[in-house]
């Protein structure tokens, strides 16, 4: 088996574990709060809001320094230290006494977060550009396996034995992931021997990511993907019930729109990916935006539970062509060393975006209602799609070969 086959099993792995563990608890988070002796409901809501928001906002600053020391340093260094401080800090969450712990605890998670950008640089620079797709795909299949899954562990464990044993067992599953990481990845990363002259590092590397339009248009697409289709995420347990008119299932039923969501991105990413190895990456990200925003309109017009969890099962296969596209697209178009800080960029990108999609989301609903939020949802991808369509070349090359 060849090595970069290897670190795909083995990073495929990790992400799997680190996503789980991460979304194990996130669906209880307001109880715990009430655990921690928040009591009223008003309270509890802006503290869940904030301390959720608290992980991705550190995350958006703090990635971009991460990449800058990766490629310097090794893109299996920074995986190391995300997954062990990960695993280090879900562990301390387990213990927090208050919410004001737990909000600290959830910056500090986002400050040390970063295990899967890194794995992403560290495959895109050791796989053959003609498997980038297909690993790329295969990568996000694990993520959306863990996203999925993590939930249903979570809420099997908080029934049986409480909330704080869930953070120590997410401990235990980024610890595990980090592990096999030290154990089974091989990177032999040659250091830059280039002098830096004027500012600091951190601006001198940005420098030459901001002069590629190509990765400018990628990291604006990202915030985009993230805004759009995580805008109505929080509404959907409203919607739900407005649709059924059945208060008693509504959590049942919103878990299985969600579950069936991720099923099909799932399936769809590695064989998109596939795809996009043989067509290109760039037609894959465009038609998949544009089927996104074709299917997710729907959802502004359904009647019925049965159909929303049909619309969104569809829209799961369009999703899986979206961030393995550009995740493919940005090991093309960035700059020689100084991929890691590429990736770590978009991931920045990718956190603000899922945190200002919510948000903004929820607060518009209030005045174009849930299905308004649909529709700009799908109006957004479309726009994206038509703007990718006459900005990337159809067959990008790496950055600086005149592609």
């Amino acid at each position: 088996m060849a090595r970069w086959q290897i670190h795909l099993i083995v990073l495929g792995i990790g992400l799997f574990f680190v996503n789980a563990g991460m979304t194990m608890i996130i669906p209880f988070l307001p109880l715990y709060l009430q655990e921690l002796g928040v009591r009223d409901l008003h309270r509890v809501a802006v503290w869940a809001s904030v301390i959720f928001a608290a992980n991705f906002f550190t995350a958006f600053l703090f990635q971009p320094i991460w990449g800058n020391m990766a490629d310097r340093y090794g893109r299996k260094m920074m995986v190391l230290r995300s997954g062990f401080g990960m695993a280090a800090v879900m562990t301390l969450m387990g213990f927090a006494g208050g919410p004001w712990q737990l909000l600290l605890l959830r910056i500090l998670n986002g400050v040390v977060s970063g295990f899967a950008p890194a794995s992403i640089a560290l495959m895109s620079a050791g796989t053959p550009r003609h498997k980038i797709g297909f690993t790329m795909g295969s990568l996000q299949s694990s993520v959306v396996a863990g996203t999925i899954l993590g939930p249903l562990f979570g809420g099997f464990m908080a029934e049986h034995y409480g909330y704080r044993p869930i953070f120590f067992v997410t401990g235990a599953l980024i610890f595990i992931a980090s592990v096999l990481a030290l154990l089974l990845v091989k990177e032999q990363f040659v250091k830059d021997g280039a002098k830096r002259s004027g500012g600091t590092p951190l601006l001198e590397a940005f420098r030459p990511l901001l002069k590629v339009r190509e990765l400018n248009m990628l990291n604006v697409t990202t915030v985009v993907i993230q805004f759009a289709l995580l805008g109505p995420v929080a509404l959907i347990p409203l919607f739900v019930q407005e649709l059924s008119g059945q208060a008693g299932m509504v959590a049942f039923y919103a878990g299985l729109v969600g579950s069936v969501n991720g099923l099909s991105n799932m399936i769809a990413s590695p064989i998109l990916g596939r795809l996009g190895d043989r067509i290109g990456s760039g037609r894959i990200l465009f038609f998949s935006l544009l089927g996104s925003a074709l299917v997710c309109l729907p959802q502004a017009f359904v009647h019925s539970t049965p159909q929303l969890i049909a619309v969104r099962f569809a829209l799961g296969i369009c999703m899986g062509g979206l961030l393995p596209s550009v995740n493919a697209l940005i090991g093309k178009y960035a700059p020689p060393n100084a991929e890691s800080m590429a990736y770590s960029l978009n991931s920045s990108m990718y956190a603000l975006g899922s945190m200002l999609g919510p948000l903004v989301g929820g607060m518009v609903s209030e005045s174009i209602s849930i299905r308004g939020v649909f529709v700009l949802s799908a109006l957004l991808l479309a726009a994206c799609a038509f703007w990718l369509r006459h900005g990337l070349p159809d067959k990008p090359g790496r950055a600086g070969t005149g592609a």
